[in-house]
Formats: C-alpha cells, sequence, structure tokens
C-alpha cells in the first residue's frame, strides 16, 4: 500500500487532516489557556494531548470507529495507573 493509499484510508476514519487538526488544536488551546492547576507527571499532558486528538478524529472523521474510544478509554487508563503508583 502506498502512502496515498494509506491517508485515503485513514481519512474514512479519521476525517480529512485540515478539520482534525482544526478541532483538536481548538481543544488544546483552550484547555491550556484555562487550566489552573498545573499537572504533577508528563503521562497527564502526554494523554491528555492524545485524548484531544481522538477526540477530534471522532468530530472530523467516522464517530462509529471503535478504536476512537478505545483510544481515549486507555489513555485514561494509562494515567491512573501512574497516579496509582504515586499515591
Amino acid at each position: 500500500m502506498n502512502i496515498d493509499e494509506i491517508l485515503n484510508q485513514r481519512e474514512q476514519t479519521h476525517g480529512k487532516f485540515s478539520d482534525y487538526a482544526r478541532i483538536a488544536s481548538a481543544f488544546k488551546t483552550m484547555f491550556n489557556a484555562q487550566k489552573v492547576t498545573p499537572f504533577k507527571l508528563t503521562v497527564q499532558d502526554e494523554a491528555l494531548d492524545m485524548i484531544f486528538n481522538k477526540i477530534a478524529r471522532i468530530g472530523a472523521g467516522d464517530p462509529e470507529y471503535i478504536d476512537h474510544w478505545e483510544d481515549i478509554a486507555g489513555y485514561a487508563m494509562l494515567v491512573a495507573k501512574e497516579l496509582k503508583k504515586i499515591k
């Protein structure tokens, strides 16, 4: 499969990249401008970034694509595991 075929395939589930990028950027900008409490762990920041990306894919692409939803849960669980280690 060449890169154009891969991109066309991904667009079916993830939406157009320009739409996805606009949504993801808006989430991140809004959140970071309003965030009151800093994160203690780097994994919190990175997981939230990935969750925003997955939400953007839901908004720009196929909201029925199960992987988007499972990935959101997975990133949240990774943070929970790390927080449990330090509690």
